[in-house]
């Protein structure tokens, strides 16, 4: 017991199963060296059998790989993650618009500032329809002189006197 009158939980070292995962408690498990001098650590002859036969450990259902990949209780986890912290982004300035014009326009009425767009898109369509009559303008005073119509026929081949079929 410590000075205080609680009991202090004893702290005991253990080791992680390099199949299953789970946790090995002194005294406990198989101690296993492979040849090329690798060792691993099982919980029992469960496991090492697994393992030795080459069994991945994500398929089998009690190991805590196959329960990390199947999101298998991780309820506390989950409700931790709802309460993350978002970010705000910081206003930065923009090539050919400095800081304060932005903030300026950011603080702005919605009603000044969509008139000002209303006014803007007039003024890039009044300046379409200019250019629009400007290029008939051109096209007219470019356009060529009209085609001569052709009598009837004269588009006609004339027959010519040569047997039709194969020469031979």
């Amino acid at each position: 017991t410590t000075p205080r009158g609680r009991c202090a939980a004893m702290v005991v070292k253990t080791e992680i199963c390099s199949y299953s995962g789970l946790r090995i408690y002194p005294g406990h498990g198989i101690f296993y060296v492979r040849a090329d001098q690798k060792s691993f650590r099982f919980i029992n002859r469960k496991s090492k059998s697994q393992f030795l036969q080459r069994l991945n450990p994500r398929k089998i259902a009690w190991t805590q790989l196959y329960r990390r990949m199947h999101k298998k209780g991780t309820l506390e986890e989950s409700a931790r993650k709802k309460t993350r912290k978002v970010t705000k982004t910081n206003t930065k300035a923009v090539v050919g618009m400095s800081l304060d014009v932005i903030k300026a326009k950011r603080s702005q009425k919605p009603e000044v500032r969509a008139a000002a767009r209303e006014a803007a898109l007039r003024e890039i369509k009044e300046r379409n329809k200019a250019k629009q009559a400007a290029k008939k303008a051109e096209q007219k005073s470019k356009a060529p002189p009209p085609k001569q119509q052709m009598p009837k026929g004269a588009n006609k081949p004339k027959p010519s006197n040569k047997p039709k079929g194969v020469r031979r």
